[in-house]
């Protein structure tokens, strides 16, 4: 005769499993988290914005030019070469979004069990307060894909302050659809509290290498950027959740937030790669040089998502536009 477990025996053996399993997950996420930390200190100094951390990285003299970076990202971005070559007549200002980078997220968002999403038009302002300490007066305002988005909220808050707005394959309009199961997913509890850290844990070098260059298609990442960048900095559970709540939840505001670019006067130049997939130029930048009454689109021909690095020139050439239009020069 052949004894069957019970029941609350085999349920409390279930239950040291799921929990011996969830610790090893954590305990290899947090190691993880410690060491590419320890490689990429912040590079800049820190500012307090309502209690909230922002890092902020200051370089040049010049007009205020103020460069924000896209999802997924950090300062870290610009900094590999972009920003070195326009502080030779900018100040340049790059900011951490909050949530990313070293920056931290404002007391009610963030959190393992907090779902919220910071919207574009507040992280425009707590970015303006982080410039405002460090002395920025009406900049240029220069934003790469959903910083783009920011770069926008940012002129929408401060019409009055803000000179001109340099876009890079910025999301501005409304997409079809949603943005995949992955975003979809993490920005749920089941995701926040299993998938992420199982995806902080044991990723691979090999496939963060695969979606850093899929970003940057038809180019490739230019030598040293990946060791510069640090993508591991964006795999840190913290940094995931931020960003996946952000990205999937940014539509809404898109939606009302183009209610309003007629309303823009200021110069802006827009750049679009015509090989952009993940940003595509129909439905943001095309429509968007229609809405605004001073932008004007530059298309970038078989260039990707990265602008700033598949086309440099063409990107400070809009930047040295942006400001002798806006009177700084």
């Amino acid at each position: 005769m052949r004894l069957m477990p019970s029941a609350p025996k085999t349920l409390f053996t279930a239950l040291i499993v799921l929990v011996t399993v969830v610790a090893v997950v954590q305990w290899r996420a947090s190691t993880r988290e410690a060491h590419v930390e320890a490689v990429y200190p912040p590079s800049g100094q820190f500012v307090e914005v309502a209690g909230t951390r922002i890092h902020v990285h200051v370089e040049g003299e010049g007009p205020d030019l103020v460069l924000i970076h896209g999802a997924s990202g950090s300062l870290r971005d610009f900094t590999f070469d972009m920003a070195k070559r326009l502080a030779s007549n900018h100040r340049v200002i790059t900011m951490d979004r909050p949530g990313l980078g070293w920056s931290e997220r404002p007391e009610a968002y963030g959190g393992v069990w907090n779902m919220r999403a910071e919207p574009p038009r507040l992280q425009a302002r707590i970015l303006q307060a982080a410039a405002d300490a460090v002395g920025v007066t009406n900049p240029v305002v220069v934003g790469h894909s959903f910083g783009g988005a920011v770069a926008l909220a940012w002129a929408l808050e401060r019409p009055d302050r803000t000179a001109a707005l340099v876009l890079l394959g910025a999301a501005s309009n409304p997409w079809p659809g949603d943005l995949g199961l992955l975003y979809k997913i993490n920005s749920t509890l089941l995701g926040s509290t299993l998938i992420i850290p199982a995806i902080t844990a044991f990723t691979p070098r090999s496939v963060i290498e695969e979606t850093v260059s899929s970003i940057f298609a038809p180019q490739k990442p230019p030598e040293g950027y990946m060791s510069h960048f640090g993508p591991e900095m964006s795999l840190r559970r913290a940094a995931l959740r931020a960003n996946a709540q952000q990205v999937n939840g940014l539509r809404p505001h898109i939606v009302e937030m183009a209610e309003e670019y007629r309303n823009l006067s200021l110069p802006v130049e827009i750049l679009h790669g015509a090989a952009d997939d993940t940003v595509p130029l129909k439905i943001h930048s095309e429509p968007l040089s229609r809405q605004l009454p001073n932008g004007v689109l530059t298309v970038l021909d078989d260039v990707g998502h990265m602008p700033q690095h598949a086309a440099p020139d063409a990107v400070i050439a809009a930047i040295d536009r942006a400001v002798v239009r806006a009177g700084l020069r």
